[in-house]
């Protein structure tokens, strides 16, 4: 039986969560609502990511090097989940993959050969259990954030994500969120269209390549322990997002606060969004992660 199974109640959740890090070994099976804004990065914008790309932890280090992998743009998606029952615990989630990365990779008689992938950039978690272990299972560079969402009587759903290492200056403790939001979104499901079942296994179908290959992280000194270091690639491949009810909605990506600014150059948080973009609302499903494979990073690569 899982461990997600014996819990019994919130409380138990909780102090599961404040707890000592655990790890919890792949696969994950999840339940989440997850909210999916896809757009596109130019191949222009690949040349030049913003700096917003990446954490300051990871944008200083190897992981966002040329030598790690080098941005060609393409498909892009923005993510919010709030996972109900994962083995790491509840928790919310903020992703940008701003699209595919060439990386280097090492073939069977040791020669040096390129391939192209989807990577994870950026991403923030809401507590400490699974931001241990998604750095050390996937090399997923997550980093801890508060999540502020609010329902409104529209049915408009609003999230601002307060992360941990945004302050200016950096604190590479990251000890506590900053007071002014990273990143913040409202989506409203369209009116008229009928809800439908999705899974992302049919992307394999039609040629679509969504594993992840994420290279090796850098470890953080900070109070918790939640940033762990890693030194092996990670290829997440056969992931799954499903829903047996998705539905299209609208996300406004402005970013403005109350005094009609921005907090960077981008109003809508990254190019290649808009102020009103389409997204796919995931209600009742969740989503499969299995284990990782992993290799030494190839010769010459640093």
């Amino acid at each position: 039986m899982a461990e997600s199974d014996n819990m019994n109640s919130d409380r138990d959740w909780e102090t599961f969560v404040d707890g000592p890090i655990t790890p919890k070994p792949a696969p994950w099976e999840t339940k989440a609502t997850i909210y999916i804004i896809p757009f596109w990065t130019s191949g222009q914008t690949a040349k030049h990511l913003p700096p917003k790309s990446y954490s300051p932890l990871e944008g200083a280090s190897a992981f966002a090097s040329k030598e790690f992998g080098v941005p060609v743009g393409g498909m892009s998606t923005v993510q919010l989940l709030r996972y109900t029952d994962t083995p790491a615990g509840p928790y919310d989630e903020l992703i940008l993959n701003p699209g595919y990365f060439e990386h280097p990779v090492e073939t069977d008689n040791g020669k040096k050969a390129t391939k192209k992938s989807l990577r994870i950039t950026r991403i923030y978690v809401s507590q400490k259990q699974t931001c241990w272990n998604g750095r050390t299972l996937w090399n997923i560079p997550k980093h801890l954030a508060r999540f502020e969402w609010t329902d409104s009587p529209d049915g408009s759903t609003r999230v601002k994500v307060f992360p941990h290492d945004t302050h200016t200056p950096y604190d590479a403790t990251e000890a506590k969120p900053s007071d002014t939001p990273f990143f913040q979104c409202t989506i409203k499901s369209m009116s008229y269209i009928p809800s439908f079942p999705m899974t992302s296994s049919l992307f394999k179908y039609m040629g679509i390549d969504t594993s992840l290959v994420q290279p090796p992280l850098p470890q953080g000194e900070t109070e918790l322990g939640e940033l762990p270091g890693t030194e092996r690639w990670a290829k997440l491949a056969g992931f799954v997002q499903y829903a047996p009810k998705a539905s299209l909605a609208w996300a406004d990506m402005s970013q403005k606060g109350e005094d009609g600014k921005a907090p960077d150059e981008y109003d809508n948080f990254f190019p290649g969004l808009s102020r009103w973009n389409v997204a796919v609302k995931l209600l009742g499903g969740g989503a499969s992660f299995p284990a990782a494979e992993t290799w030494e990073t190839p010769k010459g690569a640093l």
